[in-house]
């Protein structure tokens, strides 16, 4: 049954993830094989050799357990269960078979912090205050006058508590009503949640995406403080949301989180060559990046949304990647512009139908130091869908239209075809509409032409795997100039310059004498190094070696 005796062609060792690229696969919009509509992990297989041909090296699979699906998989009723919607679990066993014969690592979406209302465990604890599992979620009396026992809002709306008729007591749930949090202070859960990630690493898994890591442990029971900053507009903080009004010191991002992820990267050791990657969202999320990572004995990587914003100015870039760099130490980020919880990239930051900048985009993305997730459908461009009312699904757009319109528009199903009804997804009508204009930007369509964004981005990712100085090299920035971006990464002797040019115009500046352009490097890679002087089209790109600074190489003196 398991895959690891398997022959394997793709990245080896234990530090294979250090610089990986990781496609991220949203099941239900991927590719459909049961004509029902929604995506299936036999959709999955059918298109590894697509996911192949990226020149990506692992796989990221968003939630496909046994879910009543209000929040679409990441609220679990059985931890070990494929939902009937996706398959069976032995449907999962002959993906990850398929996937590591074609040298695919596959990881896949824990959900640890909470599970569904419809969870045995759930079910159980709420009977009573004092049957077994009764302390397995977080409960707590109300105030003397009922209200709940803090302010602490939930992320998709309302209180984060949950009044409960049996138990005639609140419970804490930082998203949806129906996702209560466990209470990962009783040493029974943390077993549970243990015993619950071992068994997919018993069926060979290569790692997991563990959502919204930093919310395990709760804090005090103790009102969180307004949020200070707010007039300044502090980065993230919605109008329409009083989840952002707070200082979030009590309900996530406790001290105690630290020892539980001490324990679960013991129990990832004990299966070499596995890897762990957190999405933290924290008001400092950078600092909670660091201190999961870093002394190897935590996180392998973790994300945070700061890259995933609507801002995108090369300063904000710079300073942001430039914080990161000084706070990190031995721990090691993992980078995404784009996901299935935000506005589309090309939309978000202002490229749609521009390929020179949607390859711009992604290859600032794939230069920087560490991991990267690269979300289904960023390969192509694909904008964000807009949706009416009546065709939203997500909770989140539900409760908050139309201030925010949730993110059902960056979740409609992968476009195969430009001439197959419905793109070639499904015969049967998706369960997200897909957009007319995402027909132009189809798979098939984007196959046939060599400088499609598609073709580009293949041919990026393969010249950046003959480069480690790229995978794993250090970095370092310069000031911006012009609007465009410079950096350096050095490895063992290696030394590349990279320059990004985010600026709509034509740009000039000096560079070393002793830059030398890459001749093997990918036509998307169009500035030009000649007397002293790098020249960029609008959105361009270069690349160039030069010799390491201790070799007494002139300084690239911006």
């Amino acid at each position: 049954m398991s895959s690891r005796d398997s022959a394997y062609i793709g990245r080896q060792g234990n530090d294979w993830w250090r610089g990986a690229v990781i496609y991220q696969i949203y099941p239900r919009s991927f590719m459909d094989t049961g004509q029902s509509g929604t995506g299936d992990l036999q959709g999955v297989i059918d298109r590894l050799d697509y996911i192949a041909s990226l020149n990506v090296d692992a796989i990221w699979l968003s939630p496909f357990f046994t879910s009543p699906m209000k929040d679409f998989g990441y609220d679990i009723s059985d931890y070990r269960g494929v939902d009937p919607m996706f398959g069976s679990l032995e449907d999962f066993d002959r993906l990850l078979d398929a996937a590591h014969a074609r040298g695919l690592k596959v990881t896949i979406d824990q959900v640890l912090s909470h599970s569904s209302d419809q969870h045995p465990w759930f079910a159980e604890s709420r009977q009573s205050r004092d049957n077994p599992r009764a302390d397995w979620y977080v409960w707590a009396d109300p105030r003397p006058d009922g209200t709940p026992p803090t302010n602490w809002q939930a992320i998709f709306g309302g209180p984060a508590w949950q009044w409960d008729t049996q138990r005639c007591q609140y419970y804490l749930h930082n998203f949806l009503p129906s996702q209560p949090d466990l209470n990962f202070r009783n040493p029974e859960v943390v077993d549970a949640i243990l015993d619950e990630v071992r068994f997919w690493l018993d069926r060979g898994v290569d790692g997991f995406r563990l959502d919204a890591i930093n919310f395990c442990t709760h804090g005090k029971l103790e009102d969180n403080p307004p949020r200070q900053d707010i007039a300044s507009g502090f980065l993230g903080v919605r109008p329409d949301n009083p989840y952002g009004f707070q200082e979030h010191l009590h309900d996530k991002t406790q001290p105690e989180n630290l020892d539980f992820l001490e324990r679960l990267r013991a129990l990832l050791d004990e299966y070499p060559e596995t890897t762990s990657v957190g999405e933290v969202g924290d008001d400092d999320s950078l600092g909670v990046m660091a201190a999961y990572t870093q002394g190897n004995k935590r996180l392998h990587m973790a994300y945070s949304f700061d890259l995933l914003s609507e801002r995108h100015d090369p300063d904000f870039l710079v300073n942001t990647l430039r914080e990161m760099e000084a706070r990190i130490g031995d721990g090691w980020p993992c980078w995404a512009l784009g996901n299935h919880d935000v506005t589309r990239l090309a939309t978000r930051w202002n490229a749609e139908h521009q390929p020179a900048k949607q390859r711009l985009h992604l290859a600032f993305l794939l230069t920087q130091r560490g991991s990267v997730c690269l979300y289904q459908g960023e390969e192509l461009g694909l904008t964000e869908a807009e949706l009416t009312f009546d065709q939203l699904v997500d909770p989140a757009g539900i409760n908050f239209w139309p201030a925010y319109k949730g993110r059902d528009g960056c979740r409609t199903p992968m476009p195969w075809r430009s001439d197959a009804p419905y793109c070639g997804f499904t015969t049967a009508s998706p369960w997200l509409p897909i957009p007319d204009a995402h027909r132009e930007l189809a798979v098939d369509r984007q196959e046939q032409d060599s400088e499609s964004l598609l073709n580009s981005l293949r041919e990026l990712l393969a010249f950046r795997r003959t480069l480690p100085v790229l995978q794993q090299g250090d970095i370092h920035y310069h000031d911006v100039h012009q609007d465009v971006i410079c950096l350096e990464r050095e490895l063992s002797g290696s030394r590349i310059l990279v320059a990004l040019n985010f600026s709509d115009g034509p740009r000039q500046l000096p560079a070393p004498a002793a830059a030398r352009a890459i001749p093997s490097a990918p036509a998307m890679i169009n500035g030009q190094w000649h007397n002293g002087q790098l020249e960029l089209p609008a959105h361009g790109i270069a690349m160039a070696t030069c010799p390491p600074l201790d070799e007494e190489a002139a300084e690239w003196d911006i």
